[in-house]
């Protein structure tokens, strides 16, 4: 048996109409004084003003930080940090999709400690330790609720992370109702992101194991039963909730058997070209996994079986791991995005430039189960702009 070491938050919640309850996770907490994290579309569907209303009604005093934007620059990190110092939260919500999460991870760390930002990028160079601090994701995808990573654009195109066990949160509270203004290209977008997690985890060559493959799988099975549904008919609240468990749970695997070569490949797309974090995972998908195929066809026939009816199985690895292929091709088309680069509006002349930015990415690179230099990154976004797998 292989040994491992496994983290998570200290408390999930997944039940339709939980969010009613949030003024009682806030007292167990001791919070008295929230700052809610989140951002102006969170505002605009009228999510903040439910939020505030169940606070309100206790005699809790939220403060409110809603200028997050989507892939967070330093500059609004620290602003938020800033208001949570000056108005004394003792607790943090983040409230939102990744981007308002992560930034309410790091304002409960920062708000709390007098690290400077820039002194805490990487794995473990947290020294401090956060507020309370509650996560409420308003879309089905990052996982971001259950991860100890915090991202934050940097620079024009360059991205870096906070790794830290202390961004764990004390409460993930998962409730469907607040998702149901999803548009149908959010929801497929940050579906796929949730299963690209999943996938990652299961075929992830360092840490890897036996829990890990366990959430993987079963985060498989709830999104693939789930997404096309979800996707097309947003008001199904049973499909909605089982999409959250299932990023959530494919979000406790990746948070311990680490993402690669999908995220490393996608992260240069959304930088330079401004692209949505789940419609680039997407896009690169089907070429990363005929490109891993040649190495790890035995992890992917054994997921294989979840999207592909047992009468229909192949019998080989190889075949299977090409029915899993063909099934995020097929399943990217029903759900409405982007098949390729081209339909991306992303230059064919201009590859050679995410090629070398992705090599940046060796934290990520490294899990990969098949080494990817830059001319294989390369050849690989040739095949995504051609839709070639």
């Amino acid at each position: 048996m292989q040994s491992f070491s496994f983290n998570t938050v200290r408390t999930i919640i997944s039940e339709t109409g939980a969010i009613t309850q949030i003024a009682r996770h806030c007292k167990n907490l001791g919070i008295r004084r929230p700052i809610i994290v989140t951002d102006t579309g969170i505002v605009q569907l009228g999510l903040l003003s439910d939020l505030q209303g169940h606070i309100s009604a206790s005699d809790l005093e939220p403060i409110v930080y809603s200028d997050v934007v989507a892939d967070p620059p330093e500059s609004v990190v620290l602003e938020a940090v800033a208001i949570a110092r000056r108005e004394h939260a003792d607790g943090v919500i983040g409230f939102g999709g990744g981007s308002s999460m992560d930034t309410a991870k790091l304002v409960a760390l920062m708000a709390n400690s007098d690290e400077a930002l820039a002194d805490i990028y990487g794995v473990d160079q947290v020294r401090g330790k956060r507020l309370p601090l509650i996560m409420i994701p308003t879309t089905a995808g990052t996982g971001s609720e259950v991860t100890a990573v915090a991202i934050v654009t940097t620079g024009e195109t360059t991205k870096m992370g906070v790794v830290s066990a202390e961004l764990f949160a004390d409460v993930a509270l998962l409730d469907a109702s607040l998702t149901v203004g999803l548009p149908p290209h959010i929801t497929a977008m940050t579906g796929v992101d949730a299963m690209v997690h999943a996938v990652e985890a299961y075929t992830s060559i360092h840490k890897k194991n036996a829990y890990t493959d366990m959430l993987a799988t079963q985060a498989l099975r709830l999104l693939a039963a789930n997404i096309v549904t979800a996707t097309h008919n947003g008001n199904d609240l049973s499909a909605r909730q089982n999409m959250l468990l299932g990023a959530c749970l494919a979000g406790q695997a990746f948070a311990n058997a680490p993402v690669a070569a999908v995220h490393a490949l996608a992260y240069p797309l959304g930088g330079h070209y401004h692209l949505p974090h789940g419609l680039t995972n997407s896009l690169v998908l089907p070429s990363v996994l005929a490109f891993n195929s040649e190495c790890c066809a035995n992890w992917y026939a054994e997921l294989a079986p979840i999207f592909v009816a047992e009468s229909e199985l192949a019998s080989t690895d190889d075949e299977r791991a090409r029915q899993l292929i063909d099934y995020f091709v097929s399943l990217i088309a029903e759900v409405g995005l982007p098949a390729t680069l081209a339909d991306a509006d992303v230059p064919e002349n201009d590859l050679d430039m995410p090629a070398r930015a992705a090599m940046a990415q060796q934290r990520l690179l490294i899990n990969n189960p098949r080494p990817v230099t830059e001319t294989d990154a390369r050849a690989i976004y040739h095949n995504a702009y051609l839709g070639t797998v």
